[in-house]
């Protein structure tokens, strides 16, 4: 299942847990806010965290919400256009993610189905995939997460199918089957599986729709998706759990909450002000995947106002 770290009210940590497989069968899963990198063709390193995105139940928004944010259920999320979101993956106990944006995956760029695929492989094992950037577009490259108002056909729901349905982001979550845990964690050593606090992204700078938003894709960023060690078999596909993940822009989110927004974002000259680095992460051991279907992204560039 899936809950916040408040159970009411804001919120800034999505956590998926699955008591019944395991006790220890948690992820923790965090927005975070970054700079829009510039979307010019060229490759860059992943930007710093500015911050975690606030976040809340759905049904706890006071505003008036469409009659399909209350059916999907989930959380709402503000974002600035100018802004961007990295999506950190951070436990101890293995998990197969699955991310979509409107219904497209966004490791193989093709239409959300439900369970696990190998062929192509279409979601990421945490936490060996300590973090998530944007659409796997090529080996080792990625498009960054952007926010873009549904309807304008900027979103890649609207590029890849022609149609403004669903936006936000859905997620799902499939925990390793306890027995295969057990026989291969379940020692003294377990503690060596966990992402190193050196990797982290995470800075102190800053923390913090039209009525519905999308996810577009912005500029490149290097970023390995890694191969599944483990293998299909070992991952409890009864136990699954998804969430929707909600868009919505300052004014949206101040109407529907009763909150204003978070402080509007860092900007480039204050992002080197601050001497803010960027960030590489080699996993020596792990093989990247291939890049997704996104060929009709290719003609997608300068993607809105978030210019630098």
């Amino acid at each position: 299942m899936f809950e916040l770290n408040r159970k009411k009210g804001t919120a800034t940590k999505l956590r998926a847990r699955f008591p019944k497989v395991h006790p220890k069968a948690e992820l923790d899963i965090t927005f975070q806010r970054t700079l829009r990198i510039p979307d010019d063709g060229k490759d860059y390193p992943l930007p710093a965290g500015l911050g975690r995105l606030p976040l809340r139940y759905i049904e706890d928004c006071e505003g008036e919400l469409s009659e399909h944010a209350l059916n999907r259920g989930g959380i709402l999320m503000p974002m600035y256009q100018s802004e961007a979101t990295w999506i950190d993956f951070t436990c101890l106990y293995p998990m197969a993610i699955k991310i979509a944006a409107g219904k497209i995956n966004a490791v193989t760029g093709e239409p959300w189905s439900n369970g696990l695929h190998v062929e192509p492989q279409d979601y990421m094992v945490a936490p060996e995939q300590p973090w998530l950037d944007g659409f796997s577009v090529e080996e080792g490259i990625v498009r960054q997460f952007v926010a873009e108002p549904l309807g304008h056909g900027k979103t890649v729901e609207e590029v890849m199918t022609g149609e403004a349905e669903w936006g936000g982001l859905q997620i799902m979550v499939y925990p390793m089957k306890a027995d295969e845990y057990r026989k291969r964690f379940e020692q003294p050593k377990e503690e060596l599986y966990d992402v190193p606090v050196f990797l982290r992204r995470q800075s102190d700078v800053c923390m913090s729709a039209c009525e519905s938003m999308g996810m577009a894709a912005g500029g490149r960023i290097h970023q390995e998706i890694y191969e599944d060690e483990f293998g299909i078999d070992v991952w409890d596909r009864d136990a699954a759990s998804r969430c929707f993940v909600h868009i919505a822009n300052s004014t949206a989110y101040e109407r529907m909450t009763g909150r204003p927004p978070p402080s509007t974002p860092i900007t480039e000259q204050e992002y080197h002000r601050q001497g803010i680095p960027w960030f590489m992460h080699y996993a020596e051991n792990a093989k990247a995947l291939g890049g997704g279907q996104f060929d009709l992204l290719e003609d997608v560039r300068h993607v809105s106002s978030g210019q630098w």
